[in-house]
């Protein structure tokens, strides 16, 4: 088949197909890849925390370093590819090859900015994400090298994320899943093997990040029937750029507010002592796996939900986000269950007998499990929002988990109750966010239940 002929198929197949079995094919290989993701973010975790604790909470400070790279990505990524899903939907492809295009060159000439800004002023920036004396050298050794990837780490979230607007998730899978378990091999030949040290998990991180770019670029130029990315579709326009930014600009919030938040629980957690920063990073780690399918499943959902709001198919819209939130819930409720049970293991597992990181882990991660299963709604509901290109309340409901209610939360409980101020934190959030998801999230869903019964009078 020629390209218009694979891209009439997968119309056909993102409009028509079941909704549980298309979006279950569409996610298993982005849950694979999310995992992939946080295995190999906790494997440097592990590795370097064998170094010691110092070093363990390093990887912490620099993790906010990542998340600023991380926000740009995902910001064109999400912009261009659910702008690319819904013209799609629409059969407007010069529109979708502009917008891939504009995507991707935009990020790798913003991931160039952060490269050479932040290596020019590197001292002042680890000590800005929040590293004491005692982690400053394991900080600033390993975010130099992380620096020099920022380009291609940038690019390669935008490719990612525009391979899975398009319904080809299978080969977004591979590049990311190739990157991650190379990562994983890495670390222990360069930080033990070479004896580099935490500079040594920086490089690991590099190459893998470079090989799934390579791999995902190769993808993005026209094979498979996927949009070809070329200089020659790189037309920005007022418009084009203005729409991308408007979609995209949630995923910069939800990012951006992360690093803000994790900065400031390093400078919270820093008094009660490396100790402090260590577990609450590990903690941090973990989560962020645990949340990681629920991402992935929820990416699956994306691509359905862009394809089919474009094509003003709104009863497979809201049969998707149903669907995708009973799994959702399910599956959340018993991750919550087995990590409540077992956090001391769990923390054991990355600094075996420091019980003093261990203790401090255990209670936080128990407090975070206790809410959840309620991040189901509000990922789910902020997911639909950026799809169906609402960006005003997906900025807002972005916004809030890691910053509108986290950052008063983060300055307010621990100088009152100490430690367990920086336990709580986090969970708290999670209670402020979940009331204001279900008050944006039902009238939401109520509009487009009133534009499927519309449709249906009318058909």
């Amino acid at each position: 088949m020629d390209f218009d002929e694979i891209q009439d198929a997968k119309f056909k197949q993102m409009t028509e197909a079941p909704v549980p079995r298309l979006i279950s094919r569409l996610a298993v290989p982005t849950i694979v890849s999310m995992l992939i993701t946080s295995i190999y973010n906790m494997a440097d975790t592990y590795f370097v925390s064998q170094i010691g604790t110092s070093a363990s909470a390093a990887v912490g400070i620099v993790f906010s370093l990542m998340a600023i790279i991380q926000a740009v990505g995902f910001t064109l990524g999400m912009g261009s590819g659910n702008l690319v899903s819904r013209m799609l939907g629409q059969k407007d492809r010069e529109t979708a090859l502009r917008a891939a295009s504009v995507g991707f060159f935009t990020a790798l000439g913003v991931g160039v900015l952060i490269a050479v800004s932040g290596l020019l002023f590197i001292d002042q920036l680890v000590r800005l994400l929040g590293a004491t004396d005692t982690i400053y050298p394991y900080a600033k050794d390993y975010a130099q090298y992380i620096l020099i990837g920022a380009p291609y780490m940038t690019a390669s979230f935008v490719l990612n994320t525009q391979l899975r607007s398009q319904g080809s998730a299978f080969f977004a899978m591979i590049g990311i899943t190739a990157g991650g378990v190379l990562n994983i091999a890495l670390d222990p030949i360069f930080i033990f093997g070479f004896g580099m040290g935490i500079g040594g998990a920086a490089i690991a991180t590099n190459l893998s990040q470079l090989i799934s770019f390579c791999i995902l670029m190769f993808y993005s130029l026209g094979m498979r029937g996927n949009l070809p990315i070329s200089i020659k579709h790189f037309k920005p326009s007022r418009a084009l750029c203005s729409e991308i930014v408007r979609v995209g600009i949630p995923s910069f919030y939800r990012q951006g507010l992360a690093s803000l938040s994790a900065v400031l629980l390093n400078v919270y957690a820093g008094p009660f002592g490396d100790a402090a920063i260590a577990a609450m990073t590990i903690v941090s780690r973990v989560m962020m796996f645990i949340g990681s399918a629920l991402i992935g499943f929820g990416q699956g959902f994306q691509p359905v939900c862009g394809f089919n709001y474009g094509a003003k198919r709104y009863d497979r819209v809201l049969e998707a986000f149903w669907f995708c939130l009973k799994v959702a819930l399910a599956a959340l409720a018993a991750l919550a269950v087995i990590f409540f049970l077992g956090a001391p293991s769990v923390m054991s597992l990355f600094r075996k007998g420091d019980m003093e990181v261990i203790q401090i882990g255990s209670l936080a991660m128990r407090l975070q499990c206790l809410l959840l299963p309620a991040t189901g709604w509000v990922i789910m509901t902020n997911m639909l929002l950026q799809s169906i290109g609402d960006g005003r309340n997906a900025s807002i409901l972005a916004m809030s988990r890691q910053g509108l209610f986290f950052v008063p939360v983060i300055m307010a409980l621990p100088p009152i109750i100490g430690i367990l101020g920086v336990q709580l934190c986090q969970p708290a959030a999670d209670i402020c966010t979940l009331c204001l998801s279900l008050f944006i999230g039902t009238r939401k869903l109520r509009e487009l239940a009133s534009l499927r019964d519309a449709q249906g009078k009318t058909a």
